[in-house]
């Protein structure tokens, strides 16, 4: 008889419990002198502020409080770095205690449990994963030895759009395609996505796959920000995230027992030909200090081949709809490979430096259009002070790269495309030149972007190598929409459609 009100005391005391330790946090913060920004509404705090595209949100906020500034998403306090100076200080003087990552249902539910690069916690298993991408997988010799994979799927592409020559493509697909196969070659060791009975998944399918991660890992999730709702999931993300997931680990499940097999038939003999049998060489290693298993080993391959494949065709298209939208810098970027190549053979990766102008239209591009606007978010480690303002522990940090790079302090013009600005300059873009940051900088930055910066430029140099573009019918420059999608990735919202038609002698196209 005495249950009942006995388990009425317990949850008013735990209630009771829970408000006096709210009260306390909230007091403790309201001493701290703490970056400005807007007031936050109870429960929601200033997630009423964010529109679809949060950077652009941001953007215009940061206008009016500064370059850091402080918000409040539900019971989470986030900062925004919006300035060269501050993108300085938490990704190169204070990186390491903001190496941490926060919580999100998307590293639960979509990156087993937080076991890949991304998105697990600072310590020794991301050590160990770090080391193993910059000794094993992305060291300088192992890429190189890729470059015929990267030759191979280029002509294969180039193939494909010539054949199409004088119709209307969808070029992100071919884009999309290109980028899968190198990928998917150097990762698992072969087009494992062609058509065929004994496919696990469609490439369409698998192209829909990585769309949805991509969107899903970067949405505002109110979950995350309100943890007491999460289970409500009223957005549907952890729903959509679940089942993405699911389909993820029946393909990662057969890419690893298929390598399994191949290991145990040669036995002795084996040599690893891809990545993932590097990664299971790894695996297996004693003298690991944090082991490896099997769902790492699946995080991890889940990572190569998304960040393999979405980041490189989302810089080529935003990179060609910019120069359809400036047919001057189109016909520069012409002169210039008729100038340094010719036109009787294709572009190849060690003729980039001799090509400073097509570079020049990829780092404009990059700067206009970041692959991820505001980086992969960032975590305090512990209590700290950034140019005077108390920085608690837990408190979530957002560089926004897209302000920094339309900074009128930093860039005349900024809103135009204009490739010359980095004519003549040593341009740095590997996270050391805090204006330009489209992977990152510091312990986090993102540790394939050399192989990611040989797809884009490989491709996009023989795209304009190859052929001549334009929009298709009676569309004009002015008619192309350059919006975006946001996501952990920020593709046009608008896939690009486009005509092209070949410019080299014909012999040149017979691969």
């Amino acid at each position: 008889m005495d249950t009942l009100p006995s388990t009425y005391n317990t949850i008013a005391w735990l209630a009771t419990m829970a408000l006096l330790l709210l009260s306390l946090c909230l007091r403790r913060h309201r001493h701290l002198n703490c970056p400005p920004g807007p007031k936050p509404w109870p429960i929601i705090g200033n997630l009423n502020l964010i529109g679809p595209l949060p950077h652009r949100s941001i953007h215009k906020l940061s206008q009016k409080y500064g370059e850091i500034m402080q918000l409040k998403f539900g019971s989470n306090y986030v900062v925004f770095a919006s300035s060269v100076e501050m993108a300085n200080v938490f990704l190169k003087t204070q990186d390491i205690n903001f190496a941490c990552r926060p919580k999100t249902a998307a590293g639960k539910y979509t990156t087993y449990n937080y076991s890949d690069m991304t998105w697990s916690s600072y310590g020794p298993y991301w050590r160990q994963a770090r080391k193993m991408c910059r000794m094993v997988l992305f060291n300088p010799k192992r890429i190189e030895s890729y470059e015929y994979i990267r030759v191979e799927e280029t002509k294969s592409l180039l193939k494909s759009v010539f054949e199409s020559a004088g119709k209307e493509i969808r070029l992100k697909d071919m884009l999309s395609t290109v980028s899968l196969n190198v990928i998917s070659r150097m990762v698992l060791g072969k087009r494992y996505l062609d058509e065929s009975e004994d496919s696990v998944v469609s490439p369409d399918e698998f192209k829909k796959m990585l769309d949805e991660l991509f969107v899903l890992n970067g949405v505002l999730n109110i979950g995350d920000a309100i943890p007491w709702i999460d289970f409500m999931d009223l957005q549907g993300y952890v729903k959509r995230m679940k089942a993405v997931s699911k389909k993820f680990d029946r393909f990662l499940e057969h890419v690893l027992d298929e390598h399994n097999e191949r290991r145990r038939a040669d036995g002795e003999g084996f040599v690893a030909m891809d990545m993932v049998d590097l990664l299971l060489q790894v695996a297996d290693d004693p003298t690991l200090e944090v082991k490896i298993e099997r769902h790492g080993v699946k995080a991890f391959t889940q990572d190569l081949l998304a960040g393999g494949t979405e980041s490189s065709s989302t810089i080529v298209e935003w990179t060609i709809s910019e120069l359809l939208k400036n047919p001057d810098k189109f016909q520069k970027a012409t002169e210039e490979l008729d100038r340094i190549i010719g036109k009787n053979r294709w572009v190849q990766e060690q003729d980039m430096p001799n090509l400073p102008y097509i570079r020049a239209i990829i780092v404009e591009a990059m700067r206009l259009h970041p692959v991820s606007p505001m980086l992969v978010p960032r975590k305090a480690c512990e209590d700290c002070k950034v140019d005077g303002y108390d920085i608690p522990e837990g408190t979530h940090v957002f560089v926004n790269v897209w302000t920094i790079g339309r900074d009128p302090k930093l860039w005349d013009n900024p809103e135009d495309f204009c490739p010359e600005r980095f004519m003549g300059k040593e341009v740095d873009i590997e996270g050391r030149d805090f204006r330009l940051l489209p992977f990152g900088a510091g312990r986090r930055m993102c540790p394939g972007y050399n192989l990611g910066i040989k797809v884009v430029e490989g491709t996009l140099a023989n795209l304009l190598q190859g052929f001549n573009w334009k929009l298709p019918n009676t569309m004009t420059k002015d008619d192309l929409n350059m919006e975006e999608i946001y996501g952990l990735t920020t593709p046009k919202k608008i896939p690009l459609f486009t005509v092209a038609q070949p410019r080299l002698p014909l012999e040149m196209y017979r691969f």
